[in-house]
């Protein structure tokens, strides 16, 4: 079997996003909700570090349009070992336009697995959501393509048009 192939990389960010939710899981357990999403990125970090996984915290993300490169401002909350990104929140509710904005993090950073995790829950399984981009894990999602997520921020996006 290819250790480099689709399905090694697939099983190496499934066991890397599983235990950074182990982690997540932890900090709320002892916080709870209702802190300031920067008070997690904190614990988070100090965690990850405990772990010994190698990762960045708000890592610059350019924006490319037409080949060419802007530096927009964008910041990802968290690159785990190159290759999960992490989108912390501590808001009341996750809206399809977070998960949207992750996905175009995805895609714009040329990485196929995100985890956007709102704090701000009294269960955090709730506050968890697994964004995919491209065809690693389609086969994990069902054969659907990234037209679905978009739908739903479209969807989603409609009452904004009109005020």
């Amino acid at each position: 079997m290819n250790q480099s192939g689709p399905e090694a990389q697939r099983k190496k960010l499934n066991e890397l996003s599983g235990q950074v939710i182990g982690l997540c899981i932890e900090i709320h357990r002892e916080l709870g909700p209702g802190l300031l999403e920067s008070a997690y990125e904190e614990c988070l970090a100090y965690e990850l570090s405990r772990a010994g996984l190698r990762f960045e915290r708000q890592k610059a993300q350019p924006v490319v349009y037409k080949e060419m490169r802007f530096d927009c401002g964008y910041r990802l909350d968290l690159v785990i070992e190159d290759s999960l990104i992490l989108e912390l929140k501590a808001v009341t509710e996750l809206t399809p336009l977070h998960e949207a904005q992750l996905l175009t993090c995805l895609k714009l950073a040329h990485q196929p697995l995100g985890l956007l995790i709102n704090f701000n829950e009294l269960t955090l399984k709730r506050g968890i959501k697994r964004i995919v981009a491209g065809d690693l894990f389609r086969a994990e999602k069902g054969g659907r393509s990234d037209l679905t997520q978009f739908l739903r921020f479209l969807c989603a996006s409609v009452p904004l048009w009109f005020k």
